[in-house]
């Protein structure tokens, strides 16, 4: 099993929150790491708490590769604009997060998943890549046979989360949404708090 495709709960545990928000985590009980040295508590350094900042963020959008990272990273950088509200605006554009966003899937990994078996159209046509990044004004959607899913259909009723106002449902029975506008941190809803400075500090260095 590659780190992409470890439990997203294992994640939650090496970090000590619960990154999704979920009434299932395990960190709703134990906020410590796993293991039998999970509970000692060290003063972080500097270095310690950049990467852990970085670890939080590349985890939430299903712990995504340091390569795709670090590229989200360079052209954050290249962008006129705040590098740090940049990154954020970027990875929201991801398709597998603006399908997550949709409340289309339960998690931002079962999104990457529907998008990478061929479930999800953008702008009418197929599209089978989750670190597309998505324009304004584009519109997503499931295929037909998505529609009646259990799994989808839990997911869109779920009162977990609510879609952001930076989409929007344009046909709910078509399962049917538009990206409006690109994000800024603070219109994201994280459920912890998330650092994209320290981040960039990080690949500063």
């Amino acid at each position: 099993m590659s780190k992409r495709q470890e439990s997203k709960y294992k994640i939650n545990r090496r970090l000590g929150e619960n990154l999704w928000g979920r009434e299932k985590s395990p960190v709703n009980k134990r906020e410590y790491g796993p293991g039998q040295h999970g509970q000692r508590r060290k003063k972080p350094t500097d270095f310690g708490t950049q990467l852990r900042a970085k670890q939080k963020l590349k985890g939430y959008y299903g712990n995504i590769t340091e390569r795709q990272f670090r590229k989200i990273y360079t052209e954050a950088i290249r962008k006129k604009g705040d590098t740090s509200e940049n990154l954020i605006g970027l990875l929201e554009r991801r398709l597998d997060a603006v399908v997550y966003r949709l409340k289309f899937a339960p998690t931002v990994f079962a999104a990457r998943q529907l998008v990478s078996h061929g479930h999800v159209m953008l702008n009418g046509r197929r599209a089978n890549i989750a670190s597309i990044l998505i324009k304004e004004g584009d519109e997503i959607e499931l295929n037909s046979k998505m529609r009646e899913n259990v799994q989808v259909l839990e997911a869109v009723a779920s009162q977990e989360r609510q879609v952001p106002d930076y989409l929007e449902v344009v046909d709910q029975k078509a399962f049917k949404g538009k990206f409006v506008r690109t994000p800024k941190l603070a219109d994201v809803p994280y459920p912890v708090s998330m650092e994209p400075n320290l981040v960039i500090e990080f690949y500063s260095r």
